[in-house]
């Protein structure tokens, strides 16, 4: 069964005459998504200090907010996440998952270094995947300057973001500092998918064929990145050696089924993977937490989790 506050929130768009992202510009889509955040997101929590910078990556600055908890105050080096929002290579930036990576900072008691990354599709693919990978090896050339251990940097990200961090964590495998943990929020893992959960859910539930279409036809450059394992990080020809990982699904998410296929093939690789299934939840939820409680339960569960790998006992 449909939570009932997702269906009713689903309702109130229909109602409110909300366009589907997939009729309208990539200008526009970004807007109307950063414009009702306000009506779904709780209100934003205080943390110890926020700083807006920025790194630069070809040529190019991509620019990043950094949260700090409390505890930085009294803690030379403090584990971190570099978080990846999600909204379909496409749209999202740093206000609209601001909430979500204040949370994150505060109940895992965390650096959260938010990444707002090149998107499509102004800017094709592999672009966004250079700049997360950046984002990583940049937060560990200036760890000791955030106050962060360089042993300690997880990775996350939801839908979008969390196809990117998937992609990051494979290409930083072998490098010297790879990062401790990922956590993959209802990742999209397959690109052009045809799974049973993409056609019984991908009309009705927020997000939808039409809309990943969208989505994907703004990211890749063709047909052939979809097979190139940093779009479709499922394809990749081992997983073996990759950080532990959380991955989180939405039952009534088109993407369900290849969040769960990825948490397979890193069990299957020998990497420690949880996984769990909002089984009643629709693509998206984790920022919604004023108008759905489940929505506020996963971003415990996320911080649990986080807190657990990266403050060892």
């Amino acid at each position: 069964m449909l939570d009932p506050q997702a269906q009713a929130l689903m309702q109130l768009m229909v109602d409110k005459g909300v366009p589907p992202v997939n009729t309208l510009s990539p200008a526009e889509a970004r807007e109307s998504y950063r414009s009702r955040r306000t009506f779904t997101q709780p209100d934003a929590l205080e943390v110890f200090k926020v700083e807006n910078t920025h790194f630069n990556q070809n040529a190019v600055d991509v620019p990043v907010r950094i949260y700090h908890p409390a505890s930085s105050q009294t803690q030379a080096q403090l584990p971190a996440l570099v978080y990846i929002h999600g909204g379909g290579w496409t749209i999202g930036d740093l206000d609209t998952h601001d909430v979500l990576c204040r949370s994150l900072c505060l109940q895992a008691d965390v650096v959260v270094i938010s990444v707002d990354y090149r998107m499509g599709p102004e800017h094709k693919f592999p672009a966004a995947f250079d700049d997360c990978v950046a984002a990583f090896q940049w937060t560990v050339q200036n760890a000791n300057r955030l106050g962060i251990d360089t042993k300690r940097i997880a990775m996350g990200g939801d839908s979008a973001g969390g196809n990117l961090t998937a992609a990051a964590c494979l290409q930083l495998r072998d490098h010297p500092v790879q990062p401790a943990f990922q956590l993959l929020i209802y990742p999209a893992t397959i690109m052009w998918q045809d799974t049973p959960s993409y056609h019984a859910n991908g009309q009705g539930y927020m997000l939808t064929k039409d809309s990943i279409a969208y989505y994907t036809d703004n990211y890749l450059r063709d047909r052939n990145d979809a097979k190139d394992w940093r779009a479709s990080p499922q394809w990749a020809d081992s997983h073996a050696g990759l950080p532990p990982a959380f991955v989180m699904t939405a039952g009534y998410d088109p993407l369900r089924d290849e969040g769960l296929m990825y948490a397979d093939a890193l069990s299957k690789a020998g990497v420690s993977t949880q996984y769990v299934c909002f089984e009643r939840q629709i693509h998206g939820f984790i920022t919604m937490g004023r108008v759905m409680q489940e929505a506020n339960t996963a971003v415990s569960m996320c911080a649990q989790v986080l807190r657990t790998q990266l403050h060892p006992k």
